[in-house]
C-alpha cells in the first residue's frame, strides 16, 4: 500500500519585539539617504556648471582684451614704421614693436584655443555635444556684473540646509533602529499559525483510500531563556556605532562652521581685490593716455609706450580675474550654505 501525505502551514507574526517596525523605519530612512545623496550630487554638478560658466565668460573677455591689445600694437607698429621712414625712430624701436605684436598675436591664438576648450567643458557638464556653439547671455555685456557688498557668515543657515548634516542625522537614526532590531532578539515573540494537513489513505474514519485532511489554528509564543550574553553584546555594539555617528555629526558641524567662515572671508577678500584692481586700472588708463600723447609728441620713447600698454593689459586682465573671482566665491559660498 502506497502512502501520500502533505501539509501547508502559514505563520503570521503578531509581535516580534519591535523588529518589524524598526526594519520598516530603517528602510524608509535608507530611502531618505538615497534622496539626500542625489540632492548632493545635483548641487555639486550645479556649482561645477556655474564655475565653468564664469570661466568661459572670463576667457571670452580676455579674448576681447587680447584683440584690443593687438589693435593697439598694430597701430603702434604702423606709426613706428612711418617714423622710421622720416628718421624719427630707430630700427631697434621698430623691432621691439614687431616682437611685441608677434607675442600678442600668439597670446590671442592661445586665448582663442582656451575659449574653445572652456566651451567644450561647459557643454560636457550640461550634457550637450561638445561641439555645440553656446552663446552666453553675459557675453553681450561690456563688463562682467558683480556684487561687491560685504557679507556676514551664516553658519546656522548652513547647518539647517547642508545635506551632509541631514545625512549624518539619518544615519544616526538608522543605527538607533539597529539597536531596536538587536534588542528585539531578547524579547518574546508572538505569532498566529494555521495549517492544513492531508494524507492518503485518510486516518479520519479508520483507513479510507482517499485524500482527507485536518485544519489547524494556533498561537505560538517564543520566549528567549538563555542567550549566553550574545544579544547584550550586539546591543552594546549597535549603541557604540550610533554614538560614533553622533561624534561624526558634531565634527561635521565644526568643519562646516569653519568652512563658512573661510569662504565668507574669501568673498570679502575678493571684493577688496576688485576695488584695488579698479584703482590700478584707472591709473593704468591714465598712464597709457599720457604715454600715447607723449609718444606722438616725441617726448616718450617707444619702450616706455610699450611698458604702458603692457601695464594697461595687465590691469584689465586683473580686473576680469577679480570679477570672476567674486562670482565664483559667491557661488561656492551659496553651495556651502546649502542654497
Amino acid at each position: 500500500q502506497q502512502v501520500a501525505a502533505g501539509a501547508v502551514s502559514v505563520t503570521q507574526p503578531i509581535y516580534l519585539g519591535g523588529k518589524l517596525r524598526a526594519l520598516y523605519k530603517t528602510a524608509k530612512l535608507a530611502s531618505d539617504v538615497s534622496n539626500i545623496k542625489y540632492e548632493k550630487e545635483k548641487e555639486d554638478l550645479l556649482i561645477s556648471v556655474e564655475e565653468a560658466y564664469w570661466r568661459v565668460l572670463s576667457v571670452r573677455h580676455k579674448q576681447q582684451l587680447a584683440e584690443q591689445y593687438v589693435k593697439l600694437l598694430e597701430q603702434l607698429d604702423s606709426d613706428v614704421n612711418a617714423m622710421v621712414e622720416v628718421e624719427l625712430a630707430t630700427r631697434s624701436d621698430q623691432l621691439k614693436v614687431s616682437v611685441k605684436l608677434n607675442e600678442a598675436e600668439m597670446t590671442l591664438t592661445k586665448v582663442e584655443d582656451g575659449l574653445s576648450l572652456s566651451r567644450m567643458l561647459l557643454c560636457q557638464l550640461c550634457g550637450l555635444p561638445i561641439d555645440t556653439r553656446l552663446t552666453l547671455d553675459a557675453e553681450l555685456l561690456d563688463d562682467i556684473p558683480v556684487d561687491t557688498a560685504d557679507i556676514q557668515a551664516e553658519a546656522a543657515e548652513a547647518m539647517a540646509n547642508r545635506p551632509e548634516i541631514r545625512q549624518l542625522q539619518i544615519a544616526s537614526n538608522i543605527y538607533r533602529q539597529k539597536i531596536n532590531i538587536e534588542r528585539s532578539a531578547l524579547l518574546p515573540t508572538l505569532a498566529l499559525t494555521g495549517g492544513y494537513g492531508f494524507s492518503n489513505p485518510a486516518l479520519t474514519h479508520g483507513f479510507e483510500n482517499r485524500f482527507r485532511g485536518l485544519w489547524s489554528v494556533g498561537v505560538m509564543l517564543k520566549v528567549p531563556v538563555c542567550h549566553w550574553g550574545e544579544g547584550i553584546f550586539k546591543v552594546r555594539a549597535a549603541k557604540a556605532e550610533a554614538l560614533t555617528y553622533q561624534y561624526q555629526m558634531e565634527e561635521a558641524r565644526e568643519k562646516i562652521e569653519l568652512q563658512v567662515n573661510q569662504q565668507t572671508f574669501r568673498v570679502n577678500e575678493a571684493n577688496r581685490k576688485y576695488e584695488l584692481c579698479l584703482r590700478n586700472l584707472e591709473k593704468a588708463n591714465e598712464n597709457l593716455r599720457v604715454a600715447q600723447v607723449g609718444h606722438k609728441e616725441g617726448v616718450v620713447t617707444t619702450s616706455d609706450l610699450l611698458a604702458a600698454q603692457t601695464a594697461w593689459l595687465s590691469a584689465m586682465s586683473d580686473k576680469t580675474d577679480a570679477q570672476v573671482d567674486i562670482q565664483v566665491t559667491r557661488a561656492t559660498l551659496n553651495n556651502i550654505l546649502g542654497k
